[in-house]
C-alpha cells in the first residue's frame, strides 16, 4: 500500500476522534454548560450538519484545486474548528464550533476516498478505502477513550485542544507523504453534479442515511446507557467506547476484501446483521457482560456497512466520483444527526435508555429495504454488462494524475 494512505489514515484518526468523542463527553458538557444530556446531544447533530453542508459546498469550491492542496486546506479548517470549540464561551458558541469543525469532514473523506482508490490496482480499491477508514476505527479504540478520559479529568475543553494538535500533525503528514495529484481537466463540476443525480447513486445515499442512522441512535447515548442501565461507573465509559472501537476495526478489516469480492452481498449482510444486533442490544444491555459483547458486535457490523456504501456510490458515479463520494459522507452524517435526534426523542419521551436500540433497528431496516430495491433495479443492467454487480471499481485504470511521486509503490501506478 502507498505511504499516502498512512497520511490519510492519520487525518481520519483526528476527524474520527472529534466526531465521536462528543458522545462520551455529553454528561460533562451538559453539567458544565447547565443543560440536559438530550439537549447537549444537539452538539452531535451540529457537527453532522456541518458535514452535510460542507461536503457538497467545499467539494464544489475545490473542484479546480490540486488534490493535495485541497486536502491540506480541509485539514487546516478542521483544526481551526476544533480550536474554536475548545475556546467557546457558551453553548451557542460551542454549537458554532462543532459546525465549523464538521464542514471539511465530508469533503475530506470524499476526496480522500477517491485519491485512495486511484493509488492502487483495480482489485484493491476497496481495501485502500478501508485502510483510510481504519483511522476512524483506531480513533474509537485509542483516540475517543483517551480523549473522553482527558475530558473527565481536565475538562472537555482540553479534549478539543488535543484534537486541534492532532489536526496539525495530520497536516504535516499529508504535506510529507501525499504525492502531487493534479486536477483532471476532464472532471468539471457539471459532470460531477450529473453523476450525483444518477438513480443508483441517490439510492445508495438514501441507504446510508437510514442504514447508518441505527448506529448513531445507540452510540450517541452509549455513555449514558453504560452508567444508567449497565450499572458501570463513569470510568468504565472509556472501556465501553474502546470495545466499540475494537469492533469497528474488525468490521473495517473485513469489509475491504469482502467488498472487493462482492459489493452488494457485503452491504446486505452487514445491514441485516446490524438490525439483529440492535434488537439484541435492547435486551442484552441489562446483563453487563452480554452488553459488552454486543457493543463489540455493534461496532463491527455497523462499520462493515461503510466501505460497501462508499464504494457503491463511487462505482455508480464512476466517471465523476468526487462529489458523490463527498455526498456519501453528508448522508452518513444525516444518519448521525437523525439517529442522535431519534434516539434522544425516544429517551425524552420516557421510553427509557434502551429505547434507542429499537429505534435504531427500525431505521436500519428501512436502509436495508432501500438497498434491496436498488439491487433489484440494478440487476438487469449489470447482467447486460456481463455480471459486474459485485465489482467495486472506480474508473478502472485511470489514476488521478500521471506525476505520482516515488512515495507510492510501483503497483499504485497501474
Amino acid at each position: 500500500m502507498p505511504l499516502a494512505l498512512l497520511a490519510l489514515a492519520v487525518s481520519a484518526f483526528g476527524i474520527g476522534t472529534t466526531e465521536f468523542v462528543m458522545m462520551g463527553l455529553l454528561p460533562q458538557v451538559a453539567d458544565d454548560l447547565g443543560t440536559s444530556v438530550p439537549t447537549a446531544g444537539y452538539l452531535v447533530s451540529a457537527y453532522a450538519i456541518g458535514v452535510v453542508v460542507g461536503a457538497p459546498l467545499l467539494t464544489a469550491l475545490g473542484s479546480r484545486i490540486p488534490r493535495k492542496r485541497m486536502l491540506l486546506l480541509l485539514m487546516a479548517l478542521f483544526t481551526v474548528g476544533n480550536l474554536a470549540s475548545a475556546l467557546a464561551p457558551g453553548f451557542g458558541w460551542l454549537v458554532a464550533g462543532r459546525v465549523l469543525a464538521g464542514l471539511p469532514h465530508g469533503a475530506f473523506f470524499g476526496l480522500g476516498a477517491v485519491v485512495a482508490a486511484r493509488l492502487v490496482r483495480e482489485d484493491r480499491q476497496a481495501r485502500a478505502v478501508a485502510t483510510m477508514f481504519l483511522g476512524l476505527t483506531v480513533a474509537n479504540i485509542l483516540g475517543v477513550p483517551a480523549a473522553t478520559l482527558l475530558g473527565q479529568h481536565l475538562g472537555w475543553r482540553a479534549t478539543f485542544l488535543v484534537v486541534a494538535v492532532i489536526g496539525l500533525l495530520a497536516v504535516a503528514a499529508l504535506a510529507r507523504l501525499v504525492p502531487h495529484l493534479p486536477v483532471d481537466g476532464r472532471q468539471g463540476l457539471g459532470r460531477e453534479v450529473r453523476a450525483l443525480g444518477r438513480s443508483q447513486v441517490l439510492l445508495g445515499l438514501l441507504t446510508a442515511v437510514f442504514g447508518f442512522a441505527g448506529v448513531f441512535a445507540v452510540y450517541s447515548y452509549l455513555a449514558s446507557m453504560t452508567t444508567e442501565v449497565m450499572g458501570f461507573g463513569d470510568s468504565t465509559v472509556t472501556i465501553v467506547l474502546a470495545l466499540f472501537g475494537l469492533g469497528m476495526t474488525g468490521g473495517a478489516l473485513a469489509a475491504g476484501p469482502l467488498t472487493d469480492r462482492a459489493l452488494r452481498p457485503t452491504l446486505y449482510g452487514s445491514l441485516a446483521a446490524l438490525v439483529l444486533a440492535l434488537v439484541a442490544f435492547h435486551f442484552t444491555v441489562h446483563v453487563p457482560w452480554l452488553a459488552l459483547v454486543t457493543v463489540v458486535v455493534l461496532g463491527a457490523v455497523g462499520f462493515m456497512t461503510t466501505t460497501p456504501l462508499q464504494m457503491l456510490v463511487m462505482n455508480k458515479a464512476k466517471d465523476a466520483p468526487t462529489l458523490a463520494s463527498a455526498s456519501n459522507h453528508s448522508a452518513f452524517n444525516l444518519a448521525n444527526a437523525g439517529g442522535a435526534w431519534a434516539g434522544g426523542a425516544a429517551v425524552a419521551a420516557g421510553w427509557g435508555w434502551t429505547s434507542p436500540a429499537l429505534v435504531g433497528a427500525g431505521l436500519t431496516a428501512v436502509g436495508l429495504a432501500v438497498a434491496a430495491v436498488a439491487g433489484l433495479l440494478d440487476r438487469g443492467r449489470d447482467r447486460d454488462r456481463g455480471g459486474a454487480e459485485g465489482a467495486s471499481r472506480v474508473v478502472a485504470g485511470s489514476p488521478l494524475g500521471t506525476d505520482v511521486s516515488p512515495t507510492t509503490s510501483p503497483a499504485s501506478r497501474s
